[in-house]
């Protein structure tokens, strides 16, 4: 089975079992044994709705997009969003063919 890039987008302030969204995701990729994830918090961005969200002086902790990556297999990557669902959330993700590695293991 191939690696997988599986991105998960929310918003910055948006909250599940009050935590953080995007912590929620990274502890339960976590508990599922993902290796490793990361939260990305992003300048400006719109979604489905076109709404665009943007980072202002005044907004230090708003409404704008957080990307939650993880380079995972396909399976684990299906394992977490089965997860997701199962809680209900109505999430937007992507997932791309990814190839990983470590540099200097290279041969």
């Amino acid at each position: 089975m191939a690696d997988v890039f599986l991105k998960i987008y929310t918003e910055e302030n948006r909250r599940h079992h009050g935590r953080l969204l995007y912590e929620w995701l990274l502890e339960e990729a976590h508990a599922l044994g993902i290796a490793g994830g990361s939260a990305f918090r992003a300048i400006a961005g719109y979604g489905r709705h076109g709404v665009l969200h943007e980072e202002t002086f005044f907004e230090l902790a708003g409404d704008v997009p957080v990307e939650v990556g993880f380079v995972t297999s396909e399976a684990d990557a299906e394992r977490l969003l089965a997860r997701i669902a199962a809680e209900g959330l109505n999430l937007f993700y992507a997932i791309l063919p990814a190839r990983q590695g470590v540099t200097g293991d290279r041969r």
